[in-house]
């Protein structure tokens, strides 16, 4: 996928838990855990503002665009 998740440099930065991160945006753990290792399909700007307001960062500092090919799942995703 051409979206590279970023956030466990940004909780490394932050010198934060990822439990502590879940506690204040109030998500799971496990939800927290996906997210970081990009297996999620989106992320809901409620829970991306959240996240950047705990962090005290900006999306851009978490979601890294990097060429490559796209998925070949026909597309989905494209025209939301």
């Amino acid at each position: 996928m051409p979206i590279v998740v970023t956030l466990d440099v940004m909780l490394a930065r932050r010198k934060m838990r990822s439990r502590e991160l879940a506690e204040r945006v109030g998500i799971t753990e496990a939800n927290l855990s996906l997210l970081k290792s990009g297996k999620v399909r989106g992320v809901r700007f409620e829970t991306l503002s959240a996240i950047c307001q705990a962090l005290d960062c900006q999306p851009g500092d978490l979601l890294t665009w990097v060429p490559g090919p796209e998925p070949e799942d026909g597309g989905e995703g494209h025209g939301d």
